[in-house]
């Protein structure tokens, strides 16, 4: 089984981040996407998991909690305030080709699906941004060009 990177983040800037918490990262992803609301100038606050949205689990039926990864409020190039609920995922379970033929990560996508479906609702009633980011966006690697 593979090990990822866990642990408390040490923050820089206390005063930007909103928790009561000091915040956990549960992959090198995620520490790097605190690490960028820590340091970078234009975002003003920062949260980590402080958000609960409830959806239907499609495989269960059963209502249940999705605790999108972080909420930041930023100033744009043109100094425009925003707000954005963000989930860091690694790109091969953002789509139905990256769980291939495996069940659990079949299940896991729909689970996915559903979570966000549900978190872009949520952010859409309250007139903010959801994004699903992944390695790509984090690392900006450009995407493969196609032959």
């Amino acid at each position: 089984m593979a090990k990822f990177a866990q642990g408390r983040f040490s923050l820089k800037n206390a005063d930007k981040y909103l928790g009561r918490k000091t915040p956990l990262y549960r992959s090198s992803w995620e520490f790097a996407f605190m690490r960028f609301c820590d340091e970078s100038p234009s975002v003003a606050k920062w949260a980590s998991e402080s958000i609960r949205i409830p959806y239907k689990d499609p495989l269960t039926g059963k209502l249940t909690i999705y605790v999108p990864d972080f909420m930041i409020q930023y100033t744009d190039a043109k100094g425009k305030g925003h707000v954005e609920v963000v989930e860091v995922k690694p790109q091969n379970q953002m789509t139905k080709e990256g769980a291939g033929r495996d069940k659990y990560k079949q299940a896991q996508y729909v689970r996915n699906m559903a979570k966000w479906e549900a978190a872009r609702a949520w952010c859409n009633q309250r007139k903010i941004f959801f994004r699903v980011i992944n390695e790509n966006d984090i690392f900006h690697k450009p995407k493969a060009k196609r032959k």
